[in-house]
């Protein structure tokens, strides 16, 4: 099965409180499980966002296997299901009609390397949160760091949004891969700067990975996070730098030994 058909399927046999967020581009489901109790503070964890990176659903699988001690978290394995698919299958996964162009954007069949939807905009720069201004933003479709036609241009990026939104979570923590740091700052004012920084140090601790601020960050799920809803969000890149773009099974093993319990730490600082 591609990773797709087994959140899928791992969703399909999720005993516990779950829903559809949204459709991608190509019409797939866009899927959240809520693992903890309800009642307290509640969390949004995300997965998958690039194209590349989709061995994060597979941390994400295993996190709702872990469960947590208390507090709530949203789980949402595969934020960008149609680029996950392209890497792993090629453009064969994709509508005949945008095959043509995908591969010309591409510069060829090999998607492995692909960071984007099928639109060719990379998700994680089409939110409303310093849009446009990052140093490596592109202005035309690509397959990595294309910002889209404007913010929140894409059903993916939408969903996740209005799902934010109503949900109004205390924190939010979005996955990616690689490099083995956390970033969690975006023009916070000292106060909030604070505040987030004694989380993220949580997060250090139960990962091993060093904490760094991104300068050049803008229109991310973790910035829009911070300057929007004013909460403590964060960006962490799993998997050592060693490992090779797309990370695969054989990254995964190290990958869910650092990272299986953090948010159940995180999420008891709630």
């Amino acid at each position: 099965m591609n990773v797709y058909e087994e959140v899928r399927a791992f969703y399909d046999g999720f005993r516990g409180e779950k829903r559809v967020i949204g459709k991608s581009r190509e019409g797939r489901d866009i899927f959240a499980l809520f693992i903890g109790s309800a009642g307290g503070p509640v969390g949004i964890s995300t997965y998958a966002m690039h194209a590349r990176e989709w061995i994060t659903a597979y941390l994400a699988m295993q996190h709702v296997r872990r469960g947590l001690v208390r507090g709530g978290v949203w789980v949402v394995p595969l934020v960008n299901p149609d680029g996950a698919l392209l890497v792993q299958e090629g453009a064969v996964s994709v509508r005949t009609s945008l095959r043509g162009g995908l591969l010309y954007l591409n510069g060829g069949a090999d998607f492995s390397l692909w960071k984007a939807n099928v639109r060719a905009v990379d998700l994680n720069v089409n939110f409303d949160a310093g849009w446009g201004t990052g140093r490596q933003n592109l202005r035309s479709p690509a397959p990595a760091n294309y910002i889209g036609s404007a913010p929140f241009s894409e059903p993916e990026t939408q969903a996740l949004r209005d799902f934010t939104l109503e949900i109004s979570p205390a924190f939010t923590v979005s996955w990616h891969t690689k490099g083995e740091v956390i970033y969690w700052r975006y023009r916070q004012n000292a106060l909030r700067a604070v505040r987030d920084k004694k989380y993220a140090k949580i997060l250090s601790a139960a990962t091993g990975y060093p904490l760094a601020e991104a300068p050049d960050s803008a229109g991310g799920y973790k910035d829009w996070c911070v300057e929007k809803l004013k909460i403590p969000a964060f960006t962490v890149e799993a998997g050592r730098e060693t490992f090779s773009h797309p990370l695969g099974f054989s990254a995964l093993a190290d990958i869910v030994t650092k990272n299986l319990d953090a948010l159940v730490k995180l999420a008891l600082a709630f």
